[in-house]
């Protein structure tokens, strides 16, 4: 512990401010509120990582912070390179664009040396109609070398761990109106095209040779192409990261063989949240609860209801439990601990207990307390506002879990 404190402190002392010239710059980074000189930010932090499914990550990444004349951080960019037994090295850069407040774009890109890939482009605009019309739009490509399967149900065993290559293409996009103050009706579609692969974890086995295609509906692969209509109820505020506020989300979707899908289902999602701060944002207690439940006997693995992860159960890797419904609540106290103004660009760091108490189930009306896992936890964040967060999240599940990613887990 020792080691890893004083890495980072010599690499926060490596960190540095420059003036760079605009032209200099992407045109991509920039836009018409950057001045001719732009103040550049730059912060080395190492890159050290574990989770039940990918195991140790080792690496470091370099943040550079681009502010635009006004004194704000409008553009992200982060490039990183790592090391995981299963993968190999892998080369990342990030970019988070904020050309507007009412505008963003999430650019991905990575290549490991054996098996794993993550292309990604995420796009929000609310300029249109006066800002009662929000627009996004998602198109990726990846594959991921360490997806697990261990069958379907809240009793899935351990023993039954199986490793494959979840290698997808695919795009969603949706249109939200308001047809209220705080009211939306959104309408969205998604298409997603799933292989099912070797993995790159070789110590588990193959999920195909452990699991029949006749038991697991898209273990050879599957097409979901989707429409959806929900509403939403937002007094969130601020909208990026949220001190107070209330949301609430009901949507429902069809999948058809008839517009190319595998087979016909439906998924039906409710989800609340609820922020409430004291003593002037130092402390936001966070509360969650969401339902799902996927209706139609042939709906492929991968579509159904699924807890695990940095998103869900934290005390446990990706696709843990899977089922044709899910419950879940998530209560987290997020504490400032101190707000640390470096190179002149505050960033408020944080503490935060959680608790993550879910299951899956058949159905919603079959749901037993006796299925429920709890995953206590505690996280720490960096959050530079309005829209950056950086976090590490560890949880007990089975077993000790840890992620480190962007952005709050909800």
């Amino acid at each position: 512990m020792r080691k890893i404190t004083a890495i980072l402190i010599l690499m926060l002392c490596a960190s540095c401010t420059s003036m760079v010239n605009k032209e200099d710059l992407p045109g991509i980074v920039t836009n018409k509120d950057f001045g001719r000189k732009v103040k550049m930010v730059t912060i080395p932090l190492p890159a050290v990582s574990y989770n039940p499914t990918e195991g140790g990550t080792y690496g470091a990444l370099t943040a550079f912070l681009l502010h635009n004349k006004y004194g704000e951080v409008s553009s992200l960019i982060a490039p990183q390179i790592n090391y995981n037994e299963n993968y190999g090295v892998t080369g990342t850069i990030y970019m988070a664009l904020y050309p507007l407040p009412e505008r963003s774009w999430e650019i991905n890109l990575s290549q490991s040396e054996k098996v794993n890939n993550d292309y990604e482009v995420k796009f929000r605009d609310k300029t249109f109609l006066g800002g009662k019309l929000e627009l996004r739009a998602f198109a990726f490509k990846y594959t991921d070398g360490s997806a697990r399967f261990f069958g379907f149900g809240p009793d899935s065993r351990f023993s039954s761990e199986t490793d494959f290559g979840d290698d997808e293409t695919g795009f969603a996009a949706s249109a939200a109106y308001n047809i209220a103050r705080s009211l939306q009706v959104v309408v969205y579609e998604r298409l997603r095209r799933v292989d099912i692969i070797k993995g790159a974890v070789t110590t588990l086995p193959f999920t195909k040779d452990r699991f029949s295609a006749s038991r697991v509906p898209g273990l050879n692969g599957f097409i979901s192409h989707a429409q959806g209509i929900g509403f939403i109820y937002s007094t969130l505020a601020p909208r990026a990261i949220p001190l107070s506020g209330t949301y609430a989300r009901a949507t429902f979707e069809a999948s058809s063989k008839i517009l190319g899908s595998a087979a016909n289902y439906q998924i039906y999602e409710g989800e609340f949240k609820r922020f409430i701060q004291a003593h002037k944002g130092r402390y936001i207690t966070v509360v969650r609860v969401s339902a799902s439940e996927t209706v139609g006997n042939n709906a492929p693995f991968l579509d159904r209801s699924i807890l695990g992860g940095e998103n869900t159960l934290r005390g446990y890797g990706r696709n843990r439990f899977i089922d044709k419904a899910s419950m879940l609540l998530n209560l987290e106290e997020r504490i400032r601990m101190f707000r640390w103004r470096l190179f002149n660009v505050d960033s408020d760091w944080e503490v935060a207990p959680f608790l993550d108490y879910g299951a899956v189930m058949p159905s919603l009306g079959s749901a037993a307390l006796s299925d429920f896992k709890p995953c206590p936890g505690v996280g720490f964040r960096a959050v530079i506002r309005p829209n950056i967060v950086g976090r590490v999240d560890l949880g007990i599940g089975q077993g000790l879990a840890a992620f480190v990613t962007l952005g709050y887990p909800f």
